[in-house]
């Protein structure tokens, strides 16, 4: 039965920078879905302090981790030069709102050990991972301390590397989804005879064959058709996001709400202007005029972070990261517990 293993085929994907909030996730569950908080950008403290908010509203929900890149810590002297100058060429867009552009900073993990260590301390019911793969020895000890671990992948090649760390279940991240890709291992690697999967269910379906693990998909759900697709494909539920970003409960910062109604808004895009790692976002200026930006993960999320502020808090979309799905012109307003019952009543 479909969302057996977490009772639900709805789950709210974690969206990191404010957008998923314990009292979204209350959303989704009253609405019969559940959904996950996301650590990433918060320190270990605010991590541990968002679950206790969200125990207090007595909800069902997962944490999820980014996985940091050995090789972006600190990154190569090549690759600081490249970021180096990335950041002159955004010092006119600092300049725009008066603010300014912070030093490079090349040593951040995104404390990952210590949200290890708080995670473990005091265990939640799920947690996935993103980014890369947290290792067998970080799944066997979550495992044994009674969480559910879910890894993220976004190939075959990525699904059988995760599989062999013996994680519960795994995300199938389609390249439609918005905001950051969960890619670890180089595409480049690609087999010439495996072509990009079309749709989120035709790559379900690719992993399906390759892995027996539980699949949740992810990437342009947007309605219960979409929804019904990924779960005849082999999904045991969908990890859904852009479709909650409008939402009352959402904590994404209004300007982003408002962009993805706005039909000047024509495309989405995946670039790396933002943060130096890809991801879906609404194209705007700052994508236009920044299509060449380097990878430098998270070290550009660091520099861009000033202008990012500003840009919103200008009430200007146009240098702020838009992060969308391909199926953004279906994201809805109102309660995020209409849009879940709207989705599983369908089913």
């Amino acid at each position: 039965m479909p969302g057996s293993m977490f009772g639900t085929p709805f789950i709210a994907a974690p969206m990191a920078g404010g957008t998923s909030t314990p009292a979204l996730l209350r959303a989704v569950q009253e609405g019969g879905g559940i959904g996950f908080l996301a650590a990433g950008y918060k320190s270990p403290e605010s991590m541990v302090g968002e679950i206790a908010a969200a125990r207090n509203l007595n909800i069902r929900f997962g944490m999820n981790v980014f996985v940091p890149n050995p090789d972006q810590l600190p990154p190569n002297a090549e690759a600081v030069a490249r970021l180096e100058q990335y950041r002159r060429e955004l010092e006119p867009e600092a300049a725009r709102y008066g603010v300014a552009l912070p030093e490079l900073r090349l040593d951040d993990d995104d404390a990952w050990q210590d949200k290890i260590d708080a995670l473990l301390a005091d265990p939640v019911e799920l947690v996935s991972f993103a980014f890369g793969l947290p290792g067998k020895a970080v799944v066997r000890a979550l495992q044994k301390a009674g969480t559910t671990v879910i890894s993220s992948v976004t190939n075959v090649r990525e699904a059988l590397a995760a599989a062999e760390e013996g994680p519960d279940a795994i995300v199938v991240q389609h390249g439609s989804a918005g905001a950051h890709s969960a890619a670890f291992l180089p595409h480049a690697n690609e087999p010439a005879d495996a072509p990009e999967a079309r749709t989120t269910a035709e790559l379900v379906a690719r992993v399906r064959a390759a892995v027996g693990l539980p699949l949740i998909a992810a990437g342009a759900v947007m309605d219960t058709a979409t929804l019904r697709e990924v779960l005849a494909a082999g999904a045991e539920a969908a990890q859904i996001g852009t479709a909650l970003v409008r939402t009352d409960e959402s904590g994404a910062r209004q300007v982003h709400k408002d962009a993805l109604g706005d039909p000047a808004f024509t495309a989405t895009a995946l670039t790396r202007a933002f943060t130096g790692r890809t991801a879906r976002s609404l194209v705007n200026e700052f994508v236009r005029d920044h299509a060449d930006a380097p990878e430098g993960y998270p070290a550009i999320h660091h520099l861009t972070s000033p202008v990012r502020a500003a840009s919103s808090a200008a009430g200007d979309p146009h240098r702020l990261n838009l992060w969308a799905g391909t199926g953004w012109r279906q994201s809805r307003t109102g309660s995020a517990t209409d849009v879940v019952r709207e989705f599983l009543n369908g089913l």
